[in-house]
């Protein structure tokens, strides 16, 4: 999966969450104040199903997941993580 594939997928689920509200691939949905617990784990659950990965205690830092960069970076680095070590 690109880059940009992940960017719009995040993009397009964090904007239903928000009301619509468009923001910016580098805004920071909890310094905007758009990021409540319930909303986290909704975010968290939709990283893991979307892009069939686990997200584990050690990833969750709130740099993995303030923004459309951040949780493309994440999940990307996670998908290439998972690929060296599953070879086939």
């Amino acid at each position: 999966m690109t880059a940009t594939a992940v960017a719009g997928q995040v993009h397009a689920f964090i904007r239903s969450r928000v009301g619509g509200r468009d923001i910016g691939a580098d805004t920071d949905i909890f310094e905007e104040g758009l990021v409540d617990s319930l909303f986290a784990m909704e975010l968290i659950t939709f990283v893991e199903t979307t892009f069939g990965l686990s997200v584990l205690t050690e990833d969750l830092d709130r740099d993995n997941f303030c923004s459309v960069h951040a949780i493309t970076r994440f999940v990307l680095g996670k998908n290439g993580a998972a690929a060296r070590r599953d070879p086939g």
